[in-house]
C-alpha cells in the first residue's frame, strides 16, 4: 500500500499537551539494551534505522522525567511527527490485544485436557531459499522431514491428535476456547491449581493462513457485523458447544509457546521486540513497513472506552507484530493483562489518526511521498 508521510508539529497533534509519555523512558532503555547487547531490529521498508533509534534512546539514559511536560519535552528535542496518510485516502485502524489468564493443570484428565504445547523439533522455518515450488510465499513455517519438506498440520490434526505422545504439553486447560483466545493473543499466563502463575509467550506457528472466526460467523450469520466483539464471540461459542470444532477449525492457524517466568506482573509479555510489553502504550505494527521501537502517536475521538471516555490520544511504541496488522497505519494496541483487560481489548475495532515521530537526524528523508 502506497502512502504519504506529511511532517506536522507537536502542537498539531490532538491532546499531546495532556499526554504524560513518562512510563516510556523504561520502554526505551529496555529497547536500547536489546539492540546493544543482543542485535538491532530489522529496519522496515520505510527505512528508519534501529542504529539511530538506539543513539536516541542513549540519550534517554539515567532520565527520570519529574512531569509530563519534561518527557514531553525530550520527544520534542529529540523527534519531528509525520502523519500516516493512506494512498485510499482512508483512516488508519486500531484494535487491542491482551495476555489471558487461564487456569491449567500440571497434568491432564477427564477435565484438563485440552493442551499448550511447545515447539516442536520438526517444524522448521521457511524462507525463500528453501521454500518448496508448491508452497505458497506467506508460509514462514513448514513440516521437516528426511527428504522433504511439506506443510505442517493445521488446527484440525493437531486437535484430532497429531501430536500426541511426543512430550510437547506444557499444561492443559479445562476448556479449548481459552487455549484458542490465547493463541489468537499469542501469549498467556498460566494459573496452576497449586498457586504457580507461569508465562508464556509465542514461540512458533504451524504456517497455516490465519483466519478470524468472528468474521466467519459474520458472513455465515450467526453474529451481526455490529455486534462482534471477543465477548460475543465467547457467548456464541458457549451457547453452541456442539460446533465449536466446525468454528475453531475454521482457523487453520496454530500457536506454539514457550515458557517464560513472571518477572514484572505489572507488564506485559515479552513480544516480538524482545522487551516486554507496556500496557497501554505498547502498539504492534506491519515490521515490514516500521522499524520496532519506533514511537507512534495515536488519535482517535471514537475510541473512548480505553480512556475513561476520553478520545484516546497517546504516544506508544512499537514492540510487536502480527499476521492481521498490515499496511502503514494499522496497529494493535496492548491492554494488559487478565479478564479486565480483555473486555477492554475485545471492543476496539476502531479508525484512528497515526502519527510517526521520526529522529531528527533522518527526518529530512521522509518529507516527500513514501
Amino acid at each position: 500500500m502506497e502512502f504519504r508521510l506529511t511532517p506536522v508539529a507537536f502542537a498539531a497533534l490532538p491532546g499531546w499537551e495532556e499526554d504524560d509519555p513518562s512510563s516510556l523512558f523504561a520502554v526505551m532503555a529496555r529497547c536500547r539494551q536489546h539492540m546493544r547487547d543482543v542485535k538491532p531490529y530489522r529496519r522496515g521498508s520505510l527505512g528508519i534505522r534501529a542504529e539511530i533509534l538506539e543513539d536516541v534512546f542513549s540519550c534517554a539514559a539515567g532520565i527520570q522525567p519529574q512531569s509530563a511536560s519534561e518527557a514531553r519535552g525530550f520527544f520534542e528535542t529529540h523527534f519531528r511527527p509525520f502523519l500516516i496518510g493512506r494512498s485510499d485516502g482512508q483512516p488508519g485502524f486500531v484494535t487491542a490485544f491482551y495476555e489471558p489468564e487461564v487456569e491449567v493443570s500440571a497434568s491432564p484428565d477427564a477435565i484438563w485436557k485440552y493442551p499448550f504445547y511447545r515447539r516442536p523439533g520438526d517444524l522448521i522455518e521457511i524462507d525463500d531459499a528453501n521454500r518448496p515450488p508448491f508452497m505458497d510465499s506467506s508460509y514462514a513455517f513448514g513440516l521437516r522431514t528426511d527428504d522433504h519438506i511439506g506443510f505442517y498440520p493445521d488446527r484440525q490434526a493437531i486437535d484430532e491428535g497429531s501430536l500426541d505422545g511426543r512430550g510437547l504439553e506444557i499444561a492443559w486447560a479445562r476448556s479449548r476456547v481459552d487455549v484458542f483466545f490465547a493463541h489468537v493473543q499469542g501469549a498467556a499466563r498460566l494459573c496452576y491449581r497449586d498457586g504457580t502463575v507461569q508465562r508464556i509467550t509465542y514461540a512458533a506457528k504451524a504456517g497455516h493462513p490465519f483466519t478470524g472466526i468472528g468474521r466467519h460467523l459474520v458472513d455465515i450469520g450467526e453474529i451481526p457485523f455490529e455486534q462482534v466483539s471477543m465477548a460475543s464471540i465467547r457467548q456464541w461459542l458457549a451457547d453452541h458447544p456442539e460446533r465449536q470444532d466446525e468454528i475453531l477449525w475454521n482457523n487453520r492457524s496454530y500457536i506454539f509457546f514457550r515458557e517464560a517466568a513472571v518477572e514484572n506482573a505489572e507488564l506485559g509479555p515479552i513480544a516480538a521486540a524482545k522487551v516486554q510489553l507496556e500496557p497501554m502504550r505498547s502498539l504492534a505494527v506491519d515490521r515490514l513497513i516500521h522499524t520496532f521501537s519506533s514511537p507512534f502517536y495515536i488519535h482517535s475521538d471514537s475510541l473512548k472506552h480505553l480512556t475513561g471516555g476520553r478520545p484516546f490520544q497517546r504516544l506508544m511504541m512499537a514492540l510487536d507484530t502480527g499476521t492481521a496488522i498490515t499496511g502503514p497505519a494499522r496497529g494493535d494496541i496492548f491492554t494488559g493483562s487478565g479478564d479486565a483487560a480483555g473486555d477492554l481489548a475485545g471492543n476496539v475495532r476502531n479508525d484512528a489518526d497515526f502519527y510517526i515521530l521520526i529522529p531528527k537526524i533522518s527526518a529530512s528523508e521522509f518529507t516527500d511521498a513514501q
